[in-house]
């Protein structure tokens, strides 16, 4: 099974027929996917200015989507690293028992669905690598009450998502399933009444 890196190696080379290289892109996202798959191709498709469906896209634009999936592949595994080595040196203080964060990072690990998007047709409209580092900036600070990609204050409580953790609160100008350890037991608690959280 090929990983990330060899397959984007096969989406630049121009040897390879157009077919092959926009598979090899899909394929990236079986190995990193923030949004979901489906959410992020729409996602890079958009941005990227092809179609889903487009068979025979300008093979410029599927280097374009990929050079955005990977520049934020690589702020996510520059966070994983230090997650790595923060939890290494905890364990080595003593610090066994894991918190909210390093409960949802395990969910999270590689990338897949870091900030799903229950509706693929729903999404932040940022770079990825830009709403990966918004992410990641609220998981290092106190916990908020809106969502830490668009600042809205739009969330409510989901039930029967199509992905772990399987309910949670969606923000739903963006679209992500907020991490639950961004958001203040306040916000939390708005969210599951079914109010639209209240900025502070």
């Amino acid at each position: 099974m090929a990983g990330f890196r060899s397959l984007a190696r096969q989406v630049r080379d121009p040897r390879n027929d157009l077919a092959l290289r926009r598979y090899s892109l899909r394929k990236c996202l079986e190995r990193f996917a923030p949004y979901g798959h489906r959410a992020t191709w729409a996602h890079l498709c958009a941005r990227a200015g092809f179609g889903p469906e487009d068979r025979s896209p300008d093979p410029a634009r599927l280097v374009s989507a990929l050079d955005e999936l990977e520049a934020a592949r690589a702020v996510w595994l520059a966070y994983q690293e230090e997650f790595a080595e923060r939890r290494r040196q905890e364990k080595h203080d003593g610090l066994r028992r894991p918190s909210d964060v390093d409960s949802w990072h395990r969910r999270a690990w590689g990338g897949h669905g870091v900030a799903w998007c229950e509706d693929p047709g729903t999404r932040p409209a940022e770079p990825l690598d830009e709403v990966l580092r918004r992410l990641i900036g609220a998981l290092e600070r106190e916990p908020g009450t809106v969502c830490p990609v668009c600042a809205s204050a739009d969330i409510v409580w989901k039930q029967d998502l199509s992905h772990e953790p399987w309910s949670g609160p969606l923000c739903t100008r963006c679209g992500i399933v907020v991490p639950q350890p961004v958001l203040a037991p306040g916000a939390l608690a708005r969210a599951r009444q079914g109010r639209a959280l209240l900025a502070v």
